[in-house]
């Protein structure tokens, strides 16, 4: 079902501690430009269990727009709490 190199991406955050959207743009185009065969947004192997969920969604919508469909994502849905994951 998938195969090669899933990237495990960061979440890039500003310096006021908001979520950088145009790093995050960057940040697909050039892992694909890279020739990544996917990516992998909010992975637990991150910062990812520390998002607001109102962040986990914008970073999982943002990818899904900028990806476009050219590479599988696959969502983490990890967290630290049991309830919420």
């Amino acid at each position: 079902m998938f195969e090669g190199s899933f990237v495990a991406l960061v979440t890039p955050f500003k310096e006021d501690e908001s979520l950088d959207e145009n790093k995050l743009r960057e940040l697909l185009e050039f892992q694909i430009d890279g020739g990544t065969d996917g990516s992998v947004p909010c992975g637990t192997t991150g910062e990812s269990p520390s998002l607001l969920e109102e962040e986990h969604d914008r970073v999982v919508d943002l990818t899904v727009q900028v990806v476009n469909g050219r590479v599988p994502v696959i969502v983490g849905t990890g967290s630290n709490s049991t309830q919420r994951t």
